[in-house]
């Protein structure tokens, strides 16, 4: 077995989180391991809405001009129906931000940015095709991961080791981290629909009836989702190719002959189970847990990339000194979660409140109150910061030397 030698930080998980912890962490001086069990970033539907706060996190690193010239869509607000009337859901145009709007972008493409700027810093590294197998443990301390590279067994040492390997995390699995479930009334599948040159214009956001249908321009072809009962989708592909998009036909602006043509077998339909659930405890000596790893969040709002960025900045600003000096210590790690667990459960909580509220069909007409509360300019505004900026906001602080 060949050992590695030893690094200040093993990030396990290149995903948003992971590579802009890697990113804080190197530009502050700390040598950063990072492990990803796959050989590239090219994943199809993986969240990809660069929200205003992570666009401000972008400008204060000082790359922005450079960022946004990558391709990529700008939405200022986002619509949708309700009782089949179209409404301004949530506007951006007034943050208190560089960018009022989000920046819909593949995610492979965040993160192939990300990396090629972490690999400008010294003491940076990015290791691929590794598949983390267990955890290092000595006197009650986590001292690094065994993993898997390439068929060739290795260990990883280091002072501390992150989870950033999202909601399926192998990390919190191995260190036996309870974790508390709240479930969801509904899965999404993900299909793509070739654009065409008459296509109409489509600004993103729910549409169709129940507003079961999400349509994301993606320059030559629409990613569009469709959301179901959670559980349901053996019953769908039962019933039949056909049946099910004869549904989304009636819900998107595409006609049965073209979905049949461009969705041929149910092998272009992408299953996202969705589930909502955080730890109880994101540490513990030596090992802390962060973005989907220790608290995964529905796709309502688009949120879970740009909590998971916020997770990465707070955790670089409270243990880069710490890690500097050779003194972490347990009580530094929990202070991540406490600075982060309220922008955690606010945002479930709400994500939750909305789900459960379009469960059950509507029964009765809206009372005077939510008919007067739609008619309310200010609340795209307020929804637009909730999205847009989260309930906590986090900032980069400056490059330690």
């Amino acid at each position: 077995m060949n050992t590695s030698t030893p690094s200040s930080c093993c990030i396990v998980g290149a995903g948003p989180a992971g590579l802009m912890l890697g990113y804080l962490l190197a530009r502050n001086g700390i040598p950063v391991t990072i492990l990803e069990k796959h050989g590239d970033f090219l994943r199809d539907f993986r969240g990809d809405t660069i929200h205003p706060s992570t666009l401000e996190i972008i400008w204060r690193l000082g790359f922005l001009d450079e960022f946004l010239a990558l391709p990529h869509q700008k939405a200022e607000r986002l619509y949708g129906e309700i009782d089949g009337q179209p409404a301004t859901m949530a506007d951006f145009t007034r943050l208190p931000t560089r960018c009022k709007y989000i920046a819909f972008m593949p995610q492979w493409d965040f993160l192939n940015f990300l990396h090629a700027k972490a690999l400008q810093l010294p003491g940076f590294q990015l290791i691929q095709n590794a598949k983390v197998d267990a955890l290092i443990e000595e006197q009650g301390q986590i001292k690094g991961v065994k993993a898997t590279v390439e068929g060739e067994a290795r260990e990883f040492r280091s002072n501390l080791v992150i989870g950033c390997d999202g909601r399926r995390s192998v990390i919190r699995e191995l260190a036996g981290l309870e974790v508390q479930r709240f479930g969801s009334p509904r899965d999404v599948l993900w299909m793509k629909v070739a654009k065409q040159a008459d296509d109409p214009e489509w600004s993103p956001g729910h549409r169709g009836p129940k507003n079961h249908f999400i349509m994301i321009d993606r320059g030559d072809y629409w990613q569009c989702g469709y959301s179901i009962t959670q559980g349901s989708f053996t019953a769908l592909q039962e019933t039949g190719l056909s049946a099910f998009l004869q549904q989304v036909a009636s819900a998107s602006p595409f006609s049965l002959e073209r979905l049949q043509l461009e969705i041929a077998d149910w092998d272009r339909v992408k299953l996202l189970e969705i589930r909502i659930d955080r730890l109880q405890q994101w540490a513990k000596p030596g090992l802390l847990c962060i973005g989907d790893a220790a608290h995964a969040m529905s796709p309502i709002g688009g949120v879970g990339v740009n909590l998971a960025i916020q997770d990465a900045v707070a955790t670089a600003n409270l243990l880069s000194g710490p890690l500097r000096k050779g003194s972490l210590t347990l009580k530094d790690l929990e202070k991540v979660q406490r600075r982060r667990a309220f922008a955690t459960w606010a945002t479930q909580s709400l994500q939750i409140m909305i789900s459960k509220a379009g469960k059950k069909p509507r029964r009765k007409p809206p009372g005077r109150m939510e008919l007067w509360l739609r008619h309310r300019p200010f609340l795209p505004f307020l929804f637009g910061r909730l999205i847009g900026m989260g309930f906590y906001r986090e900032l980069p602080e400056e490059a330690q030397k």
